[in-house]
């Protein structure tokens, strides 16, 4: 089986994400969104909120699974089986940022990273400019996935 983990904060999913997600489920038998829990970092969502986003946007997707993790996301990987790690590219920042992750990563692990490059129209999207957005009382319904706008 072709088990990959699609590791993030996901504070909130956006489409970006979730154009890669959608991207990523013909690649791999079963995508695992696994969200990262950092106690170091503050969130504008709870773990608990970020998880049903996600899950209510896949519901209908049998080969998506969302679950948590602490820690290296290789350990994670080794715990669920998962031979691949799915990335996403915006921008060349993100490519130099990640192939220094993959690199490591392989160096650590058998684990192989696969890339792919968010869809043109949504390459400018990131969480952080989303939660500004909301910070800001502006409109990101055009950002995210109808499940985060329903919040």
């Amino acid at each position: 089986m072709r088990r990959a983990i699609f590791p993030g904060s996901f504070d909130p999913i956006t489409l970006g994400h979730y154009d890669i997600i959608k991207r990523g489920i013909s690649l791999f038998d079963e995508l695992i969104i696994a969200i990262g829990i950092n106690a170091d970092k503050k969130y504008m969502f709870s773990l608990e909120e970020r998880q049903k986003f996600i899950q209510q946007a896949f519901k209908d997707e049998p080969k998506i699974k969302v679950l948590t993790y602490e820690g290296l996301t290789i350990d994670f990987c080794k715990k669920m089986e998962a031979g691949y790690i799915l990335r996403g590219l915006r921008n060349p920042a993100d490519f130099e940022f990640e192939k220094a992750i993959a690199h490591t990563n392989r160096k650590l692990s058998e684990i192989e990273t696969v890339f792919l490059l968010t869809s043109s129209g949504k390459s400018f999207i990131s969480s952080s400019i989303v939660r500004d957005v909301i910070r800001n009382g502006g409109d990101y319904s055009v950002l995210v996935p109808d499940t985060v706008v329903a919040k």
